[in-house]
């Protein structure tokens, strides 16, 4: 007969992509999971990233809804509602108040900007940027390939390719980049069919123009400032509106990863 114990609370730093898959599966494992944000958080694909609450209040992606919270009093009540806390706090000072057992730093920075071992009992970084056993315990690789959302518990992922997914011999083709610097805005809306050459969007009255056809599979906020170069938006040339709006298989690999370490810390 196994102990019945209370559930593990668990701190992700951002509401990307990335985070909002392994929140969710976190969520749906039976963890208390809370989300922290920059005040203007960037996500491309916006269909999916639990981030966007930050704008609207709630964002719901699957059967997952994240509130907006202004402080650590709303937690308790959000959680017994079966949804998501996400609060505006980029340096995690929640953390003092909360004490997690488990930090997640799901920034995708590719770098540490700031995230600590002694943080918390069990500290995970996802992707490059981390080496386990030293600023974090335990490193979950986030590269397309053999390894994807391997657990790490010595060492670093592998390191950032700058490469897109190659999706239908499509690689580069299928990211939408602003051709200057200014601010974005955006033509079209995630899950429409765009055509090879046209406006997605403009910055500066400058055209931002689609390379592929297929589905916008992601784009940024409506007048966000951008830099030259910066990734605008997603072009899936496989053309199905669904996976637009449902956890990618990249993010659920890497939950996984995530999942299996706290189990191996916890249940043995």
């Amino acid at each position: 007969m196994f102990e019945k114990i209370g559930p593990l609370i668990v701190l992700i730093k951002g509401g990307g992509e990335m985070a909002s898959g392994v929140a969710y599966r976190l969520t749906h494992a039976g963890f208390l999971v809370c989300l922290t944000e920059v005040a203007t958080p960037q996500a491309i694909r916006r269909g999916v990233a639990f981030c966007e609450a930050v704008f609207e209040g709630q964002k719901r992606v699957e059967d997952l809804t994240a509130t907006l919270i202004k402080s650590a009093a709303e937690i308790w009540e959000v959680w017994r509602r079966k949804e998501i806390p996400i609060l505006v706090d980029p340096e995690c000072q929640i953390r003092q108040t909360l004490k997690p057992m488990v930090i997640i730093e799901a920034t995708m920075a590719k770098k540490n900007i700031g995230t600590k071992i002694n943080d918390a009992p069990l500290v995970i970084g996802l992707g490059p940027g981390f080496k386990a056993g030293e600023d974090v315990h335990v490193v979950i690789e986030t590269n397309r390939g053999h390894n994807l959302g391997r657990v790490i518990l010595a060492g670093e992922a592998e390191a950032n390719t700058g490469i897109p997914a190659e999706i239908m011999g499509y690689a580069q083709e299928r990211v939408l980049r602003a051709p200057c610097p200014g601010e974005f805005r955006r033509k079209k809306e995630i899950g429409e069919r765009v055509e090879k050459g046209e406006i997605v969007g403009e910055v500066a009255s400058f055209p931002v123009l689609a390379k592929i056809p297929g589905v916008l599979r992601g784009i940024l906020r409506d007048r966000m400032p951008v830099t030259a170069g910066m990734k605008v938006g997603d072009i899936d040339p496989r053309g199905v509106r669904e996976y637009c709006f449902t956890i990618s298989d990249k993010a659920r690999a890497i939950a996984g990863g995530v999942l299996e370490a706290i189990l191996r810390r916890f249940n043995n």
